[in-house]
């Protein structure tokens, strides 16, 4: 990452597991001139991390309310002045209120009366305040809502679209919680940003163009929300393209790729039970971290191994009595049967030999399959080396993100090189069959197996 941006994320996420996809939505989002919604339970360092991206910006004012339905006006936008109202004007006092902070942090957002979400929606969005019969500019940057779910009310629906980065975060899972217990607890690494920094990626982001493969993404991307019903307002892909474009001039690109968009799930998703599927849809579209169709490729394998069990076992032919003399043999041998140099010849002459025509069938059969296990492994070898060299490459690619496709790709390099191995076996296999050169030279009917 350029160095500007990985301080400051050290900052967010230190001592925070499992925050990094948060911590990167909260740092663009500040970028951006967006708002964030954080959705999860109590106790998941939402209010920590708007906070934090105050101390990441120093000398800006910032402002916290815990909103309850109670909350009233005053509270948030600062109480009426007695001299104005003894002017016969309605103004409010609003330093060190909502109307005059930089970022802010609002939680249980959705609780709040009609009133005071009335006039956020146009704070929020204009960034702009009446105060009384004035209408006036709000330097907000960035604002931060919490919530314990999002809000089930239609009539929240148009706040809740302010809202356009949308994360959730959970409690640490299981993986993770030994960490939890002693992770420290010292301060985070300084680090911080100025509003130049800000302005400078913003008035960059103006000259960033829409590459072709990210615009094709975004074509299903809409697909994808019609399939599904998710409504996503005209206001929202335009505001996705902005944010996008400040992702990539962050990163000094000239244009938006198909990685900037590992966003779409935090941005179209309508809830937070859609985002699995946003999710799925970049690591296959992008990341090509999607299922391995080997399903016929290891039934081929299988059906070799099991010809290989039935060609082995095969007892010599009935005027042969070699089955009886091997039962003799071991007989006379006693315990030490399989150690006995005399059952292991006649071991050997108890089971069907095979002419030389068989064998090199076999292990041609055996060739061509693994001719093409081969060639797809190297396919998939390529494609993994060229993703994993894109992901590791892109700033803003959360680090757990990165880790899942590593994983998705080196789990289907195992899966095709053990099956390779495995059919390399089973041809080892059908080479070492006991030959007899005087058979007539009969070529077997191949090996079947179901593709499908």
């Amino acid at each position: 990452m350029q160095r500007r941006w990985a301080a400051p994320l050290a900052m967010l996420e230190h001592g925070l597991l499992q925050r990094d996809v948060a911590a990167r939505a909260l740092l663009l989002s500040a970028l951006a001139g967006e708002h964030l919604l954080l959705i999860g339970p109590p106790g998941t360092a939402k209010s920590e991390l708007a906070r934090r991206l105050q101390r990441l910006l120093p000398g800006t004012r910032y402002f916290e309310r815990l909103l309850t339905r109670f909350s009233v006006p005053e509270e948030l936008f600062g109480p009426l002045s007695l001299q104005a109202l003894e002017a016969d004007r309605y103004e409010r006092l609003t330093e060190g209120y909502l109307p005059a902070a930089e970022v802010a942090f609002l939680d249980e957002v959705f609780k709040a009366n009609s009133a005071i979400l009335n006039t956020l929606l146009g704070l929020l969005h204009e960034r702009l305040f009446d105060n009384g019969s004035q209408r006036v500019p709000a330097p907000l940057l960035t604002l931060v809502g919490a919530t314990n779910e999002p809000p089930q009310d239609d009539s929240l629906l148009a706040f809740h679209d302010r809202f356009l980065l949308r994360v959730p975060v959970q409690p640490v899972d299981d993986a993770h919680f030994d960490a939890l217990l002693t992770t420290d607890a010292a301060a985070a690494p300084p680090a911080s940003l100025s509003l130049a920094d800000l302005h400078a990626v913003r008035a960059a982001a103006a000259t960033v163009a829409l590459g072709d493969e990210a615009r094709a993404l975004l074509h299903t991307a809409r697909e994808h929300a019609a399939r599904t019903a998710q409504p996503v307002s005209d206001r929202r892909w335009r505001q996705l393209v902005a944010l996008l474009q400040v992702q990539a001039a962050s990163r000094g690109a000239v244009a938006v790729d198909a990685w900037d968009l590992w966003l779409l799930p935090f941005v179209l998703a309508h809830e937070p039970a859609s985002v699995p599927g946003w999710t799925e849809l970049f690591m296959q579209r992008v990341a090509q971290a999607g299922p391995l169709p080997t399903d016929g490729l290891a039934r081929a394998v299988q059906a070799f191994e099991q010809q290989l069990d039935i060609e082995r076992r095969a007892p010599a032919d009935a005027q042969d009595d070699s089955a009886g003399k091997l039962a003799l043999a071991k007989a006379i041998a006693g315990p030490e049967a399989g150690q006995n140099e005399l059952v292991r010849i006649t071991s050997e002459r108890a089971y069907r030999r095979y002419s030389p025509v068989h064998i090199a069938a076999r292990t041609r059969q055996c060739d061509e399959l693994l001719g093409q296990l081969e060639a797809l492994l190297a396919q998939v070898q390529a494609t993994a080396d060229t993703v994993l060299a894109a992901a590791a490459a892109h700033d803003w690619l959360p680090p757990s993100w990165r880790a899942h496709i590593g994983a998705v790709h080196q789990e289907r390099l195992q899966r095709l090189q053990a099956l390779c191995a495995a059919l390399r076996t089973h041809r080892d296999g059908f080479a070492s069959l006991p030959v007899d050169h005087q058979l007539p030279p009969t070529e077997p009917a191949p090996v079947a197996w179901t593709a499908n």
